[in-house]
């Protein structure tokens, strides 16, 4: 929601926010941190196109540390815990001083339409505001209850009022809606945290930051530590004689959960054999003593989640501040949806983040500022801001929640993306920075720096690709010393790095190679290594570019096409694709029927040309 008005409104556009309560603005109900793995490049692509999350993160983080660098640069993920009251109080302090851009605080009850046109919005209250646009980022608040034991409490995350009164009007619209399910652990105190049980977790010593507008010196700081702890076999049994009251089990939860965040009684269900399950220990932020316990989101009774809290080294003597619970809410099946992320049946209507199936703050937030940025467009007679599979991550999600829909809380991972190596976060900018240019997002000041990185990337690598090492003593001896083998011909300076034990640091040491910005340095250094890799996957999305670019139109009727399987033609008539590339990832649509589509359609635009 955050991302959604900001993008409206520093477009221009008068802008209102509704929220049920102020306080709630950018608030973390679950773990206060922004990232980690494929999320974290999520963020930076958000950053590129012009959105605030990763600039808010650089602001409040506590702990920052870049995941996954034993392995290679495309699964890299940026990861910070932040400091959960800052995050909040920074994101709304930058909200409130944004021009055009209203606050209110107030229950949305009702979507107005007229002839399948959005025209604004009513309130519990009775206020009818007026609209061109109006973006649904509901969060889990939709008819949302916080359940753990036999209570099941009526409201959304952190005790906050629930949105009652929503649903009856998507419904009456005729949208379709599912009901999904997360849930949060419970937090400790942490005076009563023995931590010489636990392993201390650091943060990075050089700190990258997640916003390519953030100065790197200005996030070198003193950071927080996290503790690792591990549950045990006493953790375990507790859990298990006690799953009837598990709300989880017991009947009482009646949406689906995150298959890839579940509840520490579905891990130890699912995982029957396993010995122990890993717990983080990580601070909610500087001026509280709340810590969360990551890995044990559970929805039993609170004095057996206490119980068996403290069976875990280290908390064997914890207090608990707040008792973990799930939440289960409402939202929409996004297959209903355009890639625009607008309404396929209500012009005007977008929606955003949970509203659409998803889970987490970096998947909600990417999709804010697309759904956000269409609007504007889809008002201003603009074209659309729409990513492929190969621009980014944010177009993996996208494609992926209006062309499969999903039946449980998505979560964005690394192995949905084809493209890894060309989706790295470390080029989020190179890829995306021209289309927030595009649409208004990115200023002078910023493209400015942007466009400068590029050039001297550029020029760094015409150069070391043209400088050539002949094999003399001189070069041999400097060889040597870098502990690299020996040359026999003429080697370029580019293809001596691309050797593993080569880095650009060595080669300064050794040649007269310019200074560069670390993060300039890192890509000369991962094109060198990786450019036929890099190479080959753009191949790969050239021949995948000719299915996406053979275009169906949009009042086909697939039901008369008979040589289509009828599950076929069921899917692609309520998912509408756009291409014979999206239809071809359709769930159900085998490639007998992706050949007799395009068949149907090279006689259909035949019969178009005769006439």
């Amino acid at each position: 929601g955050c991302e959604a008005a900001l993008a409206c409104a520093r477009l221009g556009l008068e802008t209102i926010v509704f929220t049920v309560s102020v306080d709630s603005i950018a608030l973390m109900p679950c773990n206060p941190n922004v990232g980690g793995s494929s999320k974290g490049h999520l963020v930076r692509e958000l950053d590129a196109l012009g959105g605030e999350m990763g600039k808010n993160i650089d602001k409040t983080f506590i702990q920052s540390k870049m995941l996954n660098e034993s392995k290679g640069p495309a699964v890299h993920s940026l990861r910070a815990q932040a400091d959960k009251q800052e995050y909040s109080r920074q994101m709304r302090k930058t909200m409130e001083n944004t021009e055009h851009l209203t606050i209110r605080q107030a229950e949305v009850s009702e979507l107005i339409v007229e002839d399948g046109q959005i025209k604004g919005v009513k309130t519990f209250s009775g206020a009818i505001y007026h609209a061109k646009a109006v973006v649904l980022c509901t969060g889990t608040y939709l008819r949302a209850r916080c359940i753990y034991g036999d209570v099941s409490n009526p409201t959304g995350p952190n005790g906050l009022q629930a949105a009652n009164y929503l649903t009856d009007s998507l419904k009456e619209l005729g949208i379709e809606m599912f009901r999904f399910k997360t849930g949060t652990p419970a937090r400790a105190d942490k005076r009563s945290i023995d931590f010489s049980k636990m392993e201390e977790q650091f943060g990075d010593k050089r700190v990258v930051p997640f916003s390519f507008s953030t100065d790197p010196e200005s996030v070198q700081k003193e950071q927080a530590s996290c503790w690792l702890t591990y549950t045990n076999a006493d953790t375990h049994k507790i859990i298990r004689d006690n799953l009837h009251l598990s709300g989880m089990f017991n009947g009482m939860i009646e949406g689906v959960g995150p298959r890839y965040c579940p509840s520490i009684e579905a891990k130890i269900v699912r995982f029957a054999d396993k010995e122990r399950h890993q717990l983080f220990v990580e601070p909610e932020g500087l001026r509280t003593n709340e810590m969360y316990v990551q890995g044990m989101s559970s929805s039993l009774p609170a004095h057996f989640q206490l119980q068996f809290m403290q069976t875990i080294p280290g908390l064997e003597n914890c207090r608990m501040m707040r008792a973990g619970y799930a939440i289960d809410y409402d939202c929409l099946d996004p297959l209903q949806l355009q890639r625009t992320l607008e309404h396929k049946a209500i012009s005007g209507l977008f929606s955003a983040g949970q509203a659409n199936g998803t889970s987490g703050y970096e998947e909600a937030a990417a999709q804010g500022l697309l759904a956000g940025v269409n609007a504007m467009q889809k008002i201003r007679s603009k074209e659309p801001l729409i990513l492929s599979r190969s621009e980014g991550y944010l177009g993996v999600l996208i494609d992926d929640l209006v062309t499969k829909g999903t039946n449980e809380p998505y979560r964005m991972m690394t192995s949905r993306a084809e493209y890894r190596l060309l989706l790295r976060q470390d080029n989020a900018d190179l890829r995306l920075t021209e289309k927030g240019r595009a649409v208004g997002l990115v200023n002078d000041v910023r493209y400015e720096a942007f466009t400068a990185k590029r050039s001297l990337l550029e020029r760094t690598l015409q150069n070391l690709s043209s400088t050539h090492l002949p094999p003399n003593a001189e070069v041999l001896a400097k060889l040597a010393e870098l502990g690299t083998a020996p040359i026999r011909s003429g080697m370029s300076l580019l293809d001596l790095l691309r050797r593993s034990e080569m880095t650009y640091e060595k080669l300064q040491q050794a040649f007269e190679v310019p200074e560069l910005p670390e993060v300039v340095a890192e890509q000369v250094e991962i094109f060198a290594k990786y450019e036929g890799y890099i190479n080959k996957q753009k191949q790969e999305v050239e021949k995948a570019l000719k299915l996406e670019n053979k275009k169906i139109p949009a009042d086909i009727d697939y039901l008369s096409i008979k040589e289509l399987s009828s599950e076929a033609a069921e899917k692609l008539a309520k998912v509408k694709p756009a291409s014979i590339g999206q239809a071809s990832r359709i769930s159900g649509v085998s490639p007998a029927d992706v050949s007799v589509l395009m068949i149907a359609l090279e006689v259909m635009r035949r019969k178009e040309y005769e006439s």
